[in-house]
């Protein structure tokens, strides 16, 4: 259905101003997508949507990632209480790449090649929030915790050493090297989300480019906040998040200039 401007007298619809802008794929189509990027537990391949809505494989991807891009939720308000922070690595194993791969992308031990994921779970209201950092320095983690945690809140780490020096915080430490908890010290809610995440990117996607990270990150840590409500309450949350979201093609696939 088309309106027409009383300004301009050009004609629009609905899908202006929305993650729907320009596309000649029906609303049909799209809420289905929706409906189950926001209820696959454990996420849900282009190559499964583009089945079930009967469109081509790329047109599905380019779906899904304007839907998980719908998905973030940032805030400005910063997190309080007792705050769990910890870092995982997200990337493919040196023993299981070809020898050329392995050449290519492993240069040094450990993280080498890989992605680094930085996470802060509130374990008083159970969410989330995670980042793409360049590093595991002090200058990465500190600027994370300090941007998204209030001052005085109790923050529980593992015995990393670029956690050290946050003084403005209550900083409890377990030491993974000799056990797991400590009372109430430990960050087993955050690993448990990692092993949600990792289990959605090697057994769903199996492949993501680092620089598509940051939205499967988004798609992840929505349905882990919202993991309380029904799947009709899920699907509400992000049809509510798609305005004011934008995202071209050209954007998402680095062709876009300036």
């Amino acid at each position: 259905m088309l309106w027409t401007c009383l300004g301009c007298r050009k004609q629009f619809s609905v899908k202006v101003g929305t993650i729907f802008e320009d596309s000649p794929i029906g609303l049909d189509k799209w809420l289905v997508a929706m409906w189950m990027l926001a209820n696959c537990k454990n996420g849900v391949s282009s190559y499964e949507v583009s089945r079930a809505i009967k469109v081509t494989q790329r047109t599905a991807w380019f779906m899904l990632h304007r839907i998980r891009h719908a998905q973030h939720n940032g805030s400005i308000n910063k997190m309080t209480g007792t705050i769990e922070a910890d870092e995982t690595f997200i990337g493919g194993k040196a023993r299981n790449m070809h020898a050329d791969k392995r050449a290519e992308k492993i240069h040094g031990r450990g993280p080498m090649g890989k992605a680094i994921v930085f996470g802060l779970l509130d374990r008083e209201t159970g969410k989330v929030r995670t980042s793409v950092v360049s590093g595991r320095r002090k200058s990465h983690l500190h600027r994370e915790i300090r941007e998204n945690v209030e001052a005085g809140s109790e923050l529980n780490t593992d015995a990393l050493k670029s956690y050290e020096g946050l003084n403005e915080f209550t900083h409890k430490v377990v030491d993974h090297a000799e056990e797991y908890v400590n009372g109430t010290v430990h960050t087993n809610r955050l690993e448990n989300f990692w092993s949600l995440l990792k289990r959605a990117i090697k057994g769903t996607y199996v492949s993501v480019e680092p620089f598509h990270l940051v939205r499967y990150l988004d798609e992840q840590s929505f349905r882990y906040n919202e993991r309380h409500h029904t799947d009709a309450e899920r699907f509400a949350k992000v049809l509510c998040s798609v305005r004011g979201k934008r995202l071209t093609y050209d954007a998402l696939t680095c062709q876009e200039v300036g």
